[in-house]
């Protein structure tokens, strides 16, 4: 027994099925507790691409914020769909999908101007060629056993010279222990070690995955996927940002990158 039901944090291999029924069963679980703790940090219509606060407007990652009127733009692992009703504030015409239900129900509870969609990353249910753009702010990808099923998905459903933009937890984090102080700036494990972090049950049943890739697997499954990547984003830590969020902290963003995005284009 675990106490309190507590799950119990491991390391073992997590495939594709039993991934996306932890995330599903986590964010259903969790997303009160994470739009309560987040939400007014995120706003209700900012594009914020991680921890760091590093925003769209200012970052212009999509293109710049002129050219996004009229464009179709599909956001994947949206959440309560903050970014997707940036996008809309500029003229675009977003969709917002998810998995879970529940952090939908969020973005309803923000307000309905924003079509939501609740599926699965790995099996858009969309026509080939349907988007100008999609985008994903620390959705699905890291929660995947497969990115380059996910990648294929994403450059169907797009247009051709299409961007696709995502960002997850930059590879270098995961040698490090997940605390925002000092005792999270000594390595404490292999940078090159891809075995999922998992947390499971009293059963074995994962209830949360999260996948590993390095640098340079990522690169790989961007190609993979059939895409071109033009840049790879590290954002600094910004003076005003004074938060802690898990293991980001003003400390550790000072001194190692949490965050990568990758700006990647659809031949």
């Amino acid at each position: 027994m675990f106490q309190d039901d507590e799950p119990e944090a491991t390391r073992r291999n997590a495939g594709d099925a039993e991934s996306s029924r932890a995330s599903r069963g986590w964010w259903e679980r969790n997303a009160d507790e994470y739009q309560t703790e987040h939400g007014a940090f995120l706003g209700d219509d900012r594009f914020v691409w991680g921890p760091e606060g590093l925003d769209e407007a200012e970052a212009g990652l999509l293109g710049p914020a002129g050219s996004l009127k009229g464009l179709d733009v599909l956001e994947i692992g949206a959440g309560a769909a903050q970014c997707s009703r940036w996008l809309a504030a500029q003229g675009a015409r977003p969709v917002a999908l998810d998995l879970s239900h529940r952090q939908l129900q969020h973005a309803l509870r923000i307000g309905d101007d924003v079509p939501l969609v609740e599926a699965d990353a790995g099996a858009l249910p969309f026509l080939d060629g349907s988007f100008d753009i999609a985008c994903s702010a620390y959705g699905a990808v890291p929660f995947v056993a497969d990115p380059v099923r996910v990648f294929r998905e994403v450059r169907r459903v797009l247009r051709p010279g299409g961007r696709w933009v995502f960002s997850v937890t930059h590879p270098i984090r995961w040698a490090f222990p997940d605390e925002p102080g000092p005792e999270g700036l000594s390595v404490s494990a292999s940078y090159f070690d891809r075995t999922p972090y998992v947390e499971q049950d009293e059963a074995g049943r994962a209830v949360y995955v999260e996948h590993h890739r390095t640098i340079g697997d990522r690169v790989r499954d961007v190609v993979a996927g059939g895409f071109r990547l033009v840049d790879l984003v590290e954002p600094e830590w910004p003076d005003w940002n004074s938060q802690e969020w898990g293991g980001w902290s003003p400390l550790r963003g000072n001194l190692i990158p949490g965050t990568a995005i990758f700006v990647c284009e659809r031949d």
